[in-house]
């Protein structure tokens, strides 16, 4: 019994060993989330507090010199001052006016408050509101990550089974075109994801009465294109692909960046302004910022133009090529 276990071990390990794709991407996987994350974490201690500048940057560090806080230079005055309000950021300040805006119901607002009020010429400014809970702040990224998942694995990993069992290669005979092929797919996953997420979705929002002060229907769309441009991925990656195990690593080193890099679990605006922009280039980037811009800020489709267009542009391009390259057989 033994012999025949070690037999059909050492077979499995050769046939893997043997896969060089596969093997190469076991082993760079790692390696890369590893550079990756030092690349953007490997900063050395975190602070403790987070305060907006707008304006010059090192006139309110120099004049304000606050320990163990990192100071993030905004553009925008409004939508700084609504962080504030929902304690997103512990403080405002604006080094040109000497004033600086804080939320007293917020606790590291009311630190930032005691330090500040000390230092002569500056004002302080009230801006109250109620702070996001975590899980409201959070309930877009878990929902998110889920979408991206189902998508990518659910339709990626799906085809290059297809393809290894021969099923692609008997549909091959009949009039079906890729491109039928791969819209049939994307429709299949969208109703399937979207009845999920929706779902989900009222499930939670009964027990936790999450905000949402911008319309239903607008966070339906939004969810519903960042669910087709991840689909779109996944078909793009599977297109060609033979290897359900090679197609599992790239799906993987897909996905792990935007888990990362994409604010699932914390926000990016005091990351680096080079990995933020970074960001930008994945879609799950922009289905997050554009569901959180409606839930918190009451936002509408026309003030989310940018991430629409980059949602809808992904898709249609990972369509297209998908069609493109897709291959019914294996050899």
């Amino acid at each position: 019994m033994i012999k025949r276990i070690g037999a059909l071990m050492w077979a499995r390990n050769l046939e893997f060993m043997r896969d060089r794709s596969t093997l190469g991407w076991n082993i760079l996987l790692p390696v890369l989330l590893v550079l990756g994350l030092s690349a953007v974490f490997g900063n050395g201690v975190r602070p403790l507090l987070k305060v907006a500048v707008l304006g010059e940057l090192p006139v309110a560090q120099e004049q304000t010199r606050l320990e163990f806080t990192q100071y993030v230079a905004v553009e925008d005055r409004q939508s700084s001052l609504a962080k504030v309000g929902r304690h997103q950021l512990d403080a405002l300040l604006i080094p040109a006016e000497q004033r600086y805006f804080y939320n007293p119901s917020s606790p590291k607002g009311a630190v930032i408050h005691r330090m500040l009020q000390t230092l002569p010429n500056w004002t302080a400014e009230v801006e109250e509101g109620a702070g996001l809970r975590y899980v409201d702040w959070l309930l877009p990224g878990i929902l998110g990550m889920n979408i991206m998942f189902s998508c990518l694995f659910g339709v990626g990993y799906v085809i290059v089974r297809y393809r290894k069992n021969g099923y692609l290669k008997r549909l091959s005979a009949t009039p079906v075109s890729a491109l039928d092929f791969i819209i049939a797919q994307v429709l299949s996953r969208l109703v399937l994801i979207m009845v999920i997420t929706v779902a989900v979705f009222a499930g939670v929002h009964a027990v936790f009465d999450f905000p949402v002060q911008g319309a239903y229907l607008d966070l339906f769309l939004v969810t519903l294109l960042g669910c087709a441009s991840m689909v779109s991925i996944g078909l793009l990656v599977a297109s060609r692909l033979t290897s359900e195990e090679l197609a599992g690593g790239l799906l993987n080193f897909v996905a792990w960046p935007m888990m990362v890099l994409s604010g699932v679990w914390f926000s990016l605006d005091g990351a680096p302004q080079w990995v933020q922009q970074a960001s930008l280039l994945l879609p799950l980037t922009h289905l997050l910022q554009a569901a959180r811009a409606i839930m918190f800020d009451g936002a509408g489709l026309a003030e989310l133009s940018l991430q629409l267009a980059a949602l809808g542009g992904l898709t249609v391009v990972c369509i297209m090529l998908a069609a493109a390259s897709f291959r019914w057989r294996q050899q």
